[in-house]
């Protein structure tokens, strides 16, 4: 491929796209799709049963790519799979920069004819510099544009986060998930069995990107290690990577052949090359996108050491232990500190020791929140501070009256905008998730994490703490 960035460019940030087999049993779902899109939409489709639900949809319908007149930036391809060369050389023809093949049947199969087809789709998009993006994927997202390959995703709505996912329901589910906690992607790229551009090329790619600051990944294999190594290198010096690693076991190591036919080497060849990368190495979707808060959100900090703020004595010990069985310290305020804090501190049922329970202390005065917070941002002792939030407790109030949590909120967004220590908040118990669903999003909006556990927020804070660490020593390491 002679120039894959400058097609990749024309590919991810299309005017025209065409799609190429979308039928009616299907319920037209990449039309649909696209119905957001805000440039132009091209039909090719031959059959007469389907066209006429085409025309129904407004979309200018043609036999053939070569047909349409008017330039196509990408295509969306959606024949069966002995169509596919077809479709290909008459994107060759046409000037396509890329096609989204979600066509599978290819390699993933281990058939000899699927290997054969997916050699002869790669090679004639080599020949022709096209950006051929799969086979075995759902292309591209762009939300500034509308550009989807789900229904379900946002569309004019857009972020700082880049993703690449080997699979397609990952891709999807991350761009969901991560909207549904106020996080939103730049572009999304499924890229399938990666039959031409593999994992490097898209991290290459996003590795420029402007629009994107964070690069998050689902990847389950890649052809060239050595080249990856070195691109990922490269590229978290500049952006933070998380990295997801699909076929993590010996038996999901097997899945991985039949989903996407990768070639993956063990996990802890994965773990080490993350570490030496310095990327965040995640272990599930929920793991993602608590790092991509924490990455979004607070502020950058190399320290381990915590200030705890809880609800309760209970909560308070249990909170000390899911941070500090990932390695985080809980320490002792300075005695400066603890002076200030017994100032007013309600010990009757509370303690002002570090963990804090201090819901006796803040419910009747607010106000002292920002005592509590002025105290420990000055303490040279920690390094971050951590807050339970317990709708078990207040959801039920805060819902009532809602002036008293969009006082909290303003507290808590004033506090995280002066103080220069990350600050993070735990929103919970799950059982109570309709509550917290309509209590999360009035924090996320102004910028404050939060979190559904203390074991995530406490995983997901010491990954990315590590990750400060290890950026701060390679910043300051001799040239």
């Amino acid at each position: 491929m002679s120039d894959p960035r400058a097609a990749l460019e024309r590919a991810l940030n299309p005017r025209t796209v065409a799609v190429v087999g979308d039928k009616r049993a299907s319920g037209y779902m990449w039309l649909r799709n696209l119905s957001t899109f805000t440039g132009k939409v091209y039909s090719v489709q031959v059959d007469p049963r389907d066209i006429e639900g085409i025309q129904a949809l407004g979309v200018p319908n043609y036999l053939s790519l070569r047909e349409i007149p008017d330039e196509i930036d990408y295509v969306v391809c959606a024949v069966p799979r002995q169509v596919a060369p077809r479709v290909l050389e008459d994107a060759a023809a046409k000037g396509v920069a890329g096609v989204g093949m979600f066509t599978s049947g290819f390699a993933e199969t281990g058939e000899e004819l699927g290997r054969q087809l997916q050699e002869t789709v790669a090679g004639i998009a080599r020949q022709a510099g096209i950006a051929l993006i799969g086979p075995n994927c759902m292309g591209v997202y762009n939300p500034r544009l509308g550009l989807r390959f789900s229904a379900e995703q946002p569309a004019g709505v857009s972020g700082p986060v880049g993703v690449i996912s080997q699979s397609g329901t990952h891709a999807i589910n991350i761009s969901l998930v991560a909207a549904a906690h106020g996080v939103y992607l730049s572009k999304a790229i499924s890229i399938g069995n990666a039959a031409v551009l593999d994992v490097p090329d898209y991290l290459d790619y996003l590795g420029r990107d402007p629009d994107t600051t964070v690069i998050a990944m689902y990847v389950e294999g890649v052809r060239d290690g050595r080249r990856f190594r070195d691109v990922l290198r490269e590229v978290a010096q500049r952006k933070p990577v998380v990295l997801w690693k699909g076929g993590q076991t010996e038996a999901g190591t097997r899945a991985t052949l039949s989903h996407t036919a990768s070639l993956t080497s063990s996990h802890a060849v994965w773990q080490a090359l993350a570490r030496q990368a310095n990327c965040i190495s995640v272990d599930s979707l929920d793991e993602l996108i608590d790092v991509l808060q924490l990455l979004l959100r607070a502020k950058p900090s190399a320290g381990r050491r915590l200030a705890l703020l809880a609800q309760t004595g209970g909560q308070s010990v249990v909170l000390t232990d899911a941070f500090a069985k990932v390695g985080m310290e809980v320490p002792e305020l300075t005695a400066e500190s603890y002076a200030r804090l017994a100032e007013f501190f309600n010990i009757i049922g509370g303690s002002y020791r570090n963990p804090l329970d201090m819901a006796g202390t803040v419910n009747q005065h607010p106000e002292h929140l920002d005592r509590i917070f002025a105290i420990i941002d000055a303490d040279p002792h920690i390094d971050a501070i951590v807050m339970e939030l317990s709708a078990l407790f207040m959801a039920r109030r805060w819902l009532q009256h809602p002036e008293q949590f969009a006082d909290l909120v303003e507290r808590l967004e004033r506090h995280r905008a002066r103080s220069a220590k990350p600050f993070l908040t735990v929103l919970h118990p799950g059982h109570l998730e309709a509550e917290v669903a309509s209590l999360r999003p009035r924090l996320q909006e102004r910028g404050i994490p939060v979190l559904p556990s203390f074991e995530r927020a406490a995983r997901a804070l010491a990954r990315v703490t590590a990750y400060q660490r290890a950026r701060a020593e390679l910043e300051a390491a001799p040239a």
